[in-house]
């Protein structure tokens, strides 16, 4: 499998992809579905694979189980058979699939597996610049901490979880309640420029409401610009929107909400 992805994906080093098998297996498995996903195999060759990250989710009471289809890729003698492959790993009616990183190429094809888009954008913004919201404090998470005891118990999972796959997760607190974000490192505009990308939060206007003590909280750790999803410029974010960047693409009952990026590829496989 592993060799399959790294000729499929020559820019990712071997180890890449070693590390993040060694993430998946780690994880809980949910129920019966696939750990890994799914492999196309000829003669015994490993051909085409197509990466699955399962996950439950719970808001507001209702639970839901997302995948993250991710590394989609087959060797060229047998790209006849991808779309089949795709067919294979979204045939789980209760499920909401998403694809948050589809090539260009592949675009179509995924529509036409009843693939829609969720996401048209991203923006980027300089949070610091956001107006100031006083009387809000932003602490980093701690799962012992009384800040955290304000969270709900799957909330605190999702910060504590991401924190170990080595993001960072922060709560502003604001007449005694407590909003969560988590932000993963990572470098952008062709690998040159650091940034935090926005992996979870309640919503984007809570990033827009917090943008600014977030902001100057983080701007003294180095950190300047940020990234997040979004279908058109935000109020309240200082930055622009940049449209078709980074589409994302789900099939199911619900899209999920933008703002949450929690357990799919850019966290558990790394950006």
């Amino acid at each position: 499998m592993i060799n399959c992805l790294v000729r499929g994906f020559p820019t990712r080093p071997r180890e890449y992809w070693t590390e993040a098998f060694a993430r998946l297996a780690a994880r809980p498995a949910i129920d019966d579905y696939p750990r890994y996903g799914y492999l196309l195999e000829s003669s015994g060759d490993v051909v085409g694979v197509i990466v699955q990250i399962f996950a439950r989710y719970r808001r507001n009471g209702n639970e839901a189980i997302r995948c993250n289809l991710s590394s989609w890729c087959v060797d060229f003698k047998y790209r006849g058979y991808a779309l089949l492959l795709v067919s294979a790993a979204v045939k789980r009616k209760e499920v909401t699939y998403t694809n948050i990183s589809p090539a260009v190429q592949t675009q179509r094809g995924i529509e036409a597996q009843g693939f829609r888009r969720f996401c048209d954008g991203q923006i980027g913004f300089f949070a610091a610049l956001s107006a100031p919201r006083f009387g809000v404090r932003v602490v980093d998470f701690n799962d012992a901490s009384p800040e955290a005891a304000l969270l709900p118990q799957d909330e605190r999972r999702v910060l504590r979880d991401h924190v170990d796959y080595g993001c960072e997760a922060l709560i502003c607190v604001e007449d005694g309640a407590a909003h969560p974000f988590v932000f993963r490192r990572r470098r952008v505009l062709r690998d040159m420029a650091p940034c935090a990308q926005l992996i979870y939060c309640r919503g984007m206007s809570d990033m827009a409401r917090y943008a600014g003590p977030i902001g100057r909280r983080m701007m003294f750790r180095g950190t300047l610009l940020f990234v997040a999803d979004s279908n058109g410029p935000v109020a309240g974010l200082v930055g622009r929107y940049f449209a078709d960047r980074g589409p994302k693409y789900f099939k199911g009952d619900a899209p999920p909400e933008l703002g949450d990026l929690s357990f799919t590829e850019l966290v558990i496989l790394g950006p």
